[in-house]
């Protein structure tokens, strides 16, 4: 069986990193975020720049060893936010455009593996709710 433990430490540097890098592309790419927003929610463009900079604070939270298990709670609290985005852009036929690197609209199949991805990176994020890391 393999030992999950090891892999604690440097996942977090993986994590970090990838939602601070997510948050910023909030501020490069908005119009493509914007576009998910399910319509019964106001204002999509501040929504986007606000979930940018909650992913850039969890992103770093994370990687201090002070606010790391704030950092973590708040990382689900705000997968949980942004579950209703996935869920409309699975569901619904809006168009996707903008991608970077000129990537299309997503496909049926990556628009709803994102629903259960978005279980993987709470589990992800809980791990660090503990005070142990090695």
């Amino acid at each position: 069986m393999v030992d999950l433990a090891r892999f604690k430490r440097p996942l977090l540097y993986v994590m970090g990193p990838l939602y601070v890098v997510a948050g910023v592309l909030h501020f490069v790419v908005p119009e493509l975020y914007a576009q998910i927003i399910p319509p019964f929610l106001p204002a999509p463009l501040a929504l986007v720049y606000l979930s940018g900079v909650a992913e850039i604070a969890v992103g770093i939270g994370v990687l201090i060893p002070r606010t790391r298990r704030y950092a973590a709670w708040a990382t689900i609290a705000l997968l949980v936010a942004i579950f209703p985005a996935n869920v409309y852009m699975a569901t619904s036929m809006v168009v996707v455009e903008g991608m970077p690197g000129g990537g299309g609209d997503p496909s049926p199949l990556i628009r709803w593996a994102r629903l259960p991805l978005q279980g993987v990176l709470i589990l992800w994020a809980y791990w660090y709710t503990d005070a142990n890391v090695n």
